[in-house]
């Protein structure tokens, strides 16, 4: 089944996350598969979010992260708990925004063209099972306000998925 995207026009950021999210809704209606569903969120993602050069998932396996569908360049594919910004928001179960990823301790630079980033954690009745990455050229991209867009974005792909036992 072909969905189209539409452009989001917004005036807000919470304005664009409301609509972006409608749009996933009806992008992964009908689906179940896990897999199928990270990639269609990150390349809606990636079609949808302005000034994006990666965005996509890592996914908890064996006590670290691993690399999971994403749109963009070849990135790093394991990543331990509490490293970087990824391990970090996994290790913390918590949003982790960062304006300018240069500043903070332990950044892993898979791209050295990003700037700033924002993770978010995949939880489902309280199990970590991944997190949601996405990184910007542009420095300070992204504020709390596009973390709470991308928590309801999780909330969105966690409930319309199988997730993996």
């Amino acid at each position: 089944m072909s969905h189209v995207v539409q452009a989001i026009a917004a005036t807000s950021k919470p304005e664009f996350y409301a609509a972006f999210n409608r749009q996933l809704e009806a992008v992964l209606h009908g689906e179940r598969d896990w897999t199928a569903n990270l990639a269609q969120t990150s390349a809606l993602l990636m079609q949808t979010l302005p000034d994006l050069n990666w965005a996509g998932f890592y996914l908890l396996k064996d006590g670290e992260l691993v690399l999971g569908p994403f749109q963009g360049k070849v990135a790093c594919v394991r990543i331990a708990l509490g490293r970087g910004v990824c391990g970090t928001a996994a290790a913390r179960r918590a949003s982790v925004v960062v304006p300018d990823v240069h500043t903070f301790p332990g950044h892993i630079a898979c791209d050295s063209a990003s700037n700033s980033e924002v993770v978010v954690p995949l939880l489902h009745q309280g199990r970590l099972h991944g997190v949601l990455d996405l990184d910007s050229p542009r420095p300070g991209r992204f504020t709390d306000e596009d973390a709470r867009g991308l928590e309801q974005t999780v909330a969105i792909l966690m409930q319309a998925s199988t997730l993996p036992a």
